[in-house]
């Protein structure tokens, strides 16, 4: 269960409220995803509840495949755009099809992988492994 914030609290506490490490927030700041903290007198940074909610969405996004450069779009777009629901629904469709085509991609290469394998297990020398030919650009899959 995620733990509710108020007031400001320091960069640990950040981390462990949104479940990311310390250097995920500071990387999260250097990519412009999370605006520049307060500080306190002493230098320290300061967050308040609404860093802990943009921490969460920025990693529910990724979780979901959405680059860093769409997720700056989408917590863009939920402060700032007037946007409908269906043109954020539009863009979660082409980020679909990015996956599917990414899973295709992946079932080739394993198919080849399990062609190579299955070529391999007759032979024992190295010189003459599949695996190893194909990798020197040597022996074409069928698939």
């Amino acid at each position: 269960m995620e733990r509710a914030i108020t007031g400001e609290i320091l960069i640990g506490a950040l981390a462990e409220a949104a479940g990311v490490g310390v250097e995920t927030i500071r990387f999260y700041e250097r990519e412009g995803l999370l605006p520049e903290p307060l500080r306190s007198s002493s230098g320290y940074r300061l967050y308040d509840a609404d860093a802990v909610r943009r921490v969460r969405f920025i990693r529910r996004a990724k979780a979901l495949g959405f680059t860093l450069s769409e997720t700056r779009e989408l917590l863009e777009l939920r402060v700032t755009d007037p946007l409908s629901c269906e043109d954020i629904a539009a863009r979660a469709r082409r980020k679909i099809a990015v996956i599917e085509d990414r899973i295709g991609e992946l079932k080739r290469i394993s198919g080849v992988l399990h062609e190579l394998v299955q070529a391999c297990a007759d032979r024992d020398v190295t010189g003459e492994c599949p695996i190893l030919d194909a990798l020197d650009d040597e022996y074409e899959p069928r698939a």
